[in-house]
């Protein structure tokens, strides 16, 4: 990864690992991929290998995460999704022309049809989002607790009560907010061990 940016938030889920590349919505946002390279390293490390981004791709990239946003969270709140949103997945989907391959070790890969196209990896994210909005796959949408965060994210833990979009970001931040609240109020409770 390159120096000087924020680390990737990176999630099982490829639709809302890509949302999170814009984080604290609601605090001061955090924007993950500021650069056309950083988004050629976000989809490298999601298996979607690009050599290179244009900031036309990038806009187009950005427009696709706030779309996905857009109708996560309204499935979240069980609210309409935003046609402008859907517009903008499907035509992404649409415009894709990535392959599903299996590797010899039982593995499925993205091949996009050239190394420049971008358009291949959006379109391969686009999918992912049309599939668990749709509801194709197991699990729910849910909004992050973090009031800075509220970031739509697809829970898929067993019993679908997960509160925050990432355990060691906002879940942690949140517990360790409460612990030391808890703290003020009682100075003289025993402080946990440092690891």
């Amino acid at each position: 990864m390159r120096a000087g940016f924020p680390d990737f938030r990176l999630g099982n889920v490829l639709a809302t690992s890509f949302t999170g590349t814009l984080s604290e919505r609601h605090g001061n946002a955090v924007e993950r991929i500021p650069t056309p390279h950083r988004l050629v390293d976000w989809l490298a490390a999601n298996g979607l290998v690009v050599d290179f981004c244009t900031t036309t791709q990038l806009e187009l990239a950005r427009e696709l995460r706030e779309s996905i946003h857009a109708a996560s969270t309204a499935v979240a709140s069980q609210d309409d999704l935003p046609a402008s949103a859907v517009r903008v997945i499907n035509d992404c989907s649409i415009r894709g022309r990535a392959a599903a391959i299996l590797t010899p070790e039982g593995n499925r890969r993205w091949r996009l049809s050239s190394p420049s196209c971008v358009e291949d990896a959006l379109g391969v994210i686009a999918a992912d989002a049309i599939s668990i909005i749709a509801g194709e796959r197991d699990g729910k949408f849910a909004l992050c607790a973090s009031p800075t965060c509220r970031a739509a994210f697809f829970d898929t833990s067993q019993s679908r009560t997960r509160k925050w979009c990432d355990m060691n970001t906002c879940g942690n931040r949140q517990k360790k907010a409460r612990f030391n609240a808890n703290h003020r109020k009682n100075p003289d409770a025993p402080r946990a061990p440092r690891i």
